[in-house]
């Protein structure tokens, strides 16, 4: 079993893109100064199915889990994949991200930012099935398997600006 380092970022739904990219080039910055090289900010919306696939390899899904969604309901595809009806479980499939991409010396990418899900499930006709858990807000989480400090400031950055929401280091409970 390897460890790893978790975080967790929200901001309010009504802090815009531009304001998230924004900070985000700030930590761009920072990360140069680090080593981190190339460093990338986007702003991507995911309208279409080949930018959903593209959001799919840069931003862990959203799991959502509700009785309401068990048996035959059927969420739109573009806004619920890997659907489990048995147990009313998926993946939401954000709307947008902002995020910004860090490459280390051994050429491993990590990701950070923020992405924001449907308030609302449709089903394949349109209509509202459910309210989201999320209800908007900017919201983000993965990890990274790595003892290096330099991701630990990064995540700080996020911090003092008020957007971890969590954090576990594996690694500083692991001694």
């Amino acid at each position: 079993m390897g460890l790893s380092y978790h975080f967790t970022f929200t901001a309010p739904a009504d802090v815009s893109a531009a304001e998230l990219e924004r900070f985000l080039k700030g930590v761009e910055h920072e990360a140069r100064q680090m080593g981190f090289h190339p460093t990338l900010v986007l702003d991507a919306v995911f309208n279409t199915v080949e930018q959903r696939e593209f959001a799919r390899r840069i931003v862990r899904s959203y799991v959502l889990q509700d009785q309401r969604l068990k048996g035959a309901v059927l969420p739109a595809e573009e806004q619920l994949r890997d659907f489990i009806p048995g147990v009313g479980r998926g993946r939401l499939v954000p709307e947008r991200a902002v995020v910004l991409v860090v490459t280390d010396e051994r050429g491993l990418e990590t990701v950070f930012g923020f992405a924001r899900y449907p308030a609302t499930l449709r089903d394949v006709d349109g209509r509202a099935l459910l309210e989201t858990p999320l209800g908007g807000r900017w919201y983000f989480r993965d990890f990274v398997d790595s003892a290096d400090t330099r991701f630990r400031q990064l995540v700080k950055r996020f911090a003092d600006a008020g957007y971890l929401a969590a954090e576990q280091d594996e690694f500083a409970t692991s001694s």
